[in-house]
């Protein structure tokens, strides 16, 4: 009985619907820091942009936008994903279903559709926000976002969110974050990775260091604007 309540569109879509309206409620009652202070002037002189993160800290994600950028976010095919998509999608932010491997198994998670999808919605002047972990080994950049990158001629932003109030559900392969309302947020942005046209691969690894090296360093910064930067050492978020 209760797989077949847990299955169901009408569960998927009430919690879903149910997390969006939680996570606004965490959102609206941080007090956020964004660095650089000019985020915004930067970013729109450059779009459409590739947004990426570390898996993990994506919930907050859909609050980066402002109400005049278009965005789309990646979000995988997985049955626990629905759940991750309805709530975007409730919260302004269009989904594309898909994610890359390390594996054999790229065409059955979508992969090859889904960054097709990616760089055409740049195309059309959208920007795209995706996770760069290769999947199931967090905090390690994989080529996913670099080829996006290469073949659609748009910038890495790589950027990270924390937040003081959280529960890390260390269960999990990427540690995520439970946040917590009525406490402090930051979002932390590097200087954005570009990968030539042309791009061999050697020049494709040295981009993915490049963006595997700034999100390290964008995180432990978002971690010490809120104050965890200790706590963060200790359990690995």
């Amino acid at each position: 009985m209760w797989r077949k309540i847990r299955t169901s569109d009408v569960f998927r879509r009430v919690l879903g619907r149910s997390v969006a309206s939680y996570l606004k409620l965490v959102w609206n009652t941080q007090r956020v820091t964004i660095e650089p202070a000019n985020l915004y002037d930067w970013i729109d002189s450059d779009l459409p942009i590739i947004f990426t993160f570390w898996h993990g800290q994506h919930f907050l994600t859909p609050f980066v936008p402002k109400s005049h950028h278009r965005a789309k976010v990646m979000i995988s095919r997985s049955f626990d994903a629905d759940i991750n998509a309805i709530a975007a999608e409730a919260l302004g932010v269009g989904t594309i279903r898909g994610s890359g491997t390390h594996r054999k198994n790229f065409h059955e998670k979508g992969g090859v559709a889904a960054t097709r999808q990616m760089i055409d919605t740049l195309e059309q002047g959208i920007n795209v926000a995706m996770t760069a972990d290769v999947p199931k080994i967090s905090r390690r950049a994989g080529l996913g976002v670099v080829s996006i990158a290469k073949h659609s001629g748009r910038p890495i932003y790589p950027a990270a969110i924390a937040t003081s109030n959280r529960i890390i559900m260390k269960r999990s392969w990427d540690k995520s974050s439970l946040h917590l309302p009525f406490g402090r947020a930051a979002i932390v942005v590097d200087k954005p990775v570009i990968v030539p046209k042309d791009a061999d691969e050697a020049a494709l690894e040295r981009a993915r260091l490049e963006v595997e090296e700034k999100l390290n360093r964008v995180t432990a910064r978002a971690e010490a604007l809120v104050g965890r930067a200790a706590k963060a050492a200790n359990d690995g978020a």
